[in-house]
């Protein structure tokens, strides 16, 4: 690389570039990188330009070394790499105290309370005893299953509490608010946690549709038990429900399809009941 000086009595002057290796220098406090040019004394470079311009055969070596170089305009000190980490201010360096850590959520109760809005402890830290494992996973009773007209087939809430009151009894499970209630314009929703024995179960968020403003507050408490349908499931309870094959073969053996006729509209339309109930009155009637 070859610089050129230009001034009014010498129009061009070639003079060898000094190295441009880097380092890291402190100044003001601060770490910086600068051309290792920049690190020598004048007198240095001086010598450094005049020996090399002996060698040359381009320009005169008097008026190169007598010319001005920014090596005498700055003098700064070397430092090395482990001197700049140690003068790092400590307020740069991030705390890792544990008093700046959040709380953990699974941490075990503080003072015998728990936050259950937030709070995930006792999730899948051990399984249940086998007696309680037997009570949540039996066969359900053909006879607690029921079936809406549009053909789904469903186990009542309150067989759900029965099974949880066998299993862990009364007083040994409950639903916990974890979000406030949404209400929209047609529909309730709201999340809950199951606790079963001091321990986090399942979370779901239950739903329920309502038509009217006066219904909101019945629509809740069927959103808590809609809640409570779908934390069950991760349970084992009731789990046949889900099952397509259970599905198809309870139909065909325990209900049936028929066609019945809207009474004020006199429409048509295929219904699902179960064989041992009663045909439909009303509104609709077979």
């Amino acid at each position: 690389m070859t610089f050129y000086v230009f001034n009014s009595r010498v129009s061009r002057f070639p003079i060898r570039a000094i190295s441009s290796a880097r380092t890291y220098v402190a100044v003001g406090g601060r770490s910086h990188t600068t051309p290792r040019s920049f690190l020598v004394n004048r007198t240095s470079s001086t010598a450094q330009v005049s020996t090399d311009q002996t060698n040359t055969s381009k320009g005169s070596p008097k008026i190169t070394d007598s010319y001005r170089t920014t090596a005498g305009e700055t003098t700064v000190d070397t430092v090395t790499q482990s001197e700049i980490v140690d003068y790092t201010p400590t307020e740069s360096v991030p705390s890792s105290s544990p008093s700046s850590l959040p709380p953990l959520l699974d941490a075990p109760p503080c003072g015998g309370t728990t936050d259950w809005s937030r709070s995930y402890h006792g999730l899948s830290t051990q399984p249940f005893l086998p007696e309680v494992a037997d009570i949540l996973q039996a066969a359900i009773d053909p006879l607690d299953i029921e079936v809406k007209p549009d053909g789904m087939i469903y186990l009542p809430e309150i067989k759900y509490r029965r099974i949880l009151n066998r299993a862990f009894g009364p007083g040994g499970w409950g639903l916990a608010p974890r979000s406030e209630t949404n209400v929209g314009p047609k529909i309730v929703s709201r999340e809950y946690a199951l606790v079963c024995l001091g321990r986090l179960v399942a979370i779901a968020r239950g739903e329920q549709e309502y038509f009217d403003h006066s219904g909101i507050p019945t629509a809740t408490e069927a959103c808590k038990s809609n809640a409570l349908m779908r934390c069950c499931k991760d349970l084992g309870i009731a789990s046949e429900l889900w099952d397509p094959r259970f599905i198809r073969e309870f139909k065909k053996e325990h209900c049936v399809e028929v066609y019945a006729e809207h009474v004020p509209t006199k429409k048509k339309r295929k219904l699902w009941r179960r064989k041992d109930q009663p045909k439909f009155e009303y509104p609709f009637k077979e």
